[in-house]
């Protein structure tokens, strides 16, 4: 048996988890002076408000000894080895513990940055599962879980700059030419970092031509694709943009999801993202 595990930040569903037989090990979320537990009980809504009111928002990887208590229970339930897949290890350093924990773990550990955040990762612990129901053995695992992530392709609106710029996610001169344009940037993740892709002038345009760029990339996906739409307090927008995409590119509908709390702790509120992950 080979156990598959992922962190929070993956934004998988507990109900997809325990379905696909996924292991994940929550962040930690720190509002002010209080910590809360990804996953537990704190909610992407809580980071918005207080995101909104000015209230100091941080992330913190989770220890590696939280890894290694969830590959030795793997193990003691009769895991022969593991697969460990987590968001970028250039904007965490949640891969890190997880390397170090499997270290220490009573059966080999292969820890695979996913070069992603969000869905993406989610994505790729999901290929990782379906390549072990397969019957693949751990390097064909490990295998499915790197080519999703390196394959995927994230496009992300936010309304401003300033909380990845806050957070250290993109560089200070970014976030100084989009408020001094009074741009809309549009994102994307290249080699694991958060890049600026696109700068459009307005909210609409700049979802419209997220949509396009969404649209355009599913095409190039010659076996299909898997996509989803995440957002930070825009549901409306988040579903308008689903629907939209949906309409598009013939599908019956597109998945839409809150973004989890960590990542929502740098993205801000009015956040839209689209992932796309060819099959």
């Amino acid at each position: 048996m080979i156990g598959i595990v992922t962190d929070s930040t993956s934004s998988l569903s507990p109900d997809d988890a325990v379905r696909e037989h996924i292991e994940v090990v929550p962040l930690q979320v720190i509002i002010g002076a209080d910590t809360y537990t990804e996953g537990d009980d704190v909610t992407a809504d809580m980071i918005a408000e207080a995101l909104a009111a000015f209230v100091p928002v941080s992330t913190s990887r989770p220890t590696p000894d939280d890894f290694l208590a969830v590959y030795e229970r793997l193990a003691a339930d009769g895991a022969e080895s593991v697969v460990s897949v987590h968001l970028s290890g250039r904007m965490s350093g949640t891969l890190e513990s997880a390397q170090l924990a499997a270290k220490q773990s009573s059966v080999p550990v292969t820890c695979i940055d996913s070069t992603q955040v969000g869905i993406a990762t989610g994505f790729a612990a999901g290929r990782a599962a379906r390549a072990r129901d397969e019957g693949e053995d751990a390097v064909g695992v490990a295998d499915a879980a790197r080519r999703a992530g390196e394959a995927s392709s994230v496009l992300i609106y936010v309304d401003t700059l300033e909380y990845l710029r806050r957070g250290g996610r993109v560089g200070a001169a970014a976030a100084l030419i989009g408020s001094a344009l009074a741009v809309k940037p549009i994102l994307t993740i290249a080699d694991g970092a958060v890049v600026p892709l696109e700068r459009v002038r307005t909210k609409a345009k700049a979802l419209a031509r997220l949509e396009a760029l969404a649209v355009e990339t599913a095409g190039a996906c010659e076996a299909g694709f898997d996509i989803g739409v995440q957002h930070l307090a825009s549901l409306a927008t988040a579903t308008a943009v689903a629907e939209r995409l949906a309409s598009s590119l013939a599908v019956e509908s597109i998945p839409v999801d809150e973004v989890g709390a960590a990542i929502g702790a740098h993205v801000g509120p009015g956040m839209i993202s689209v992932t796309i992950t060819p099959r």
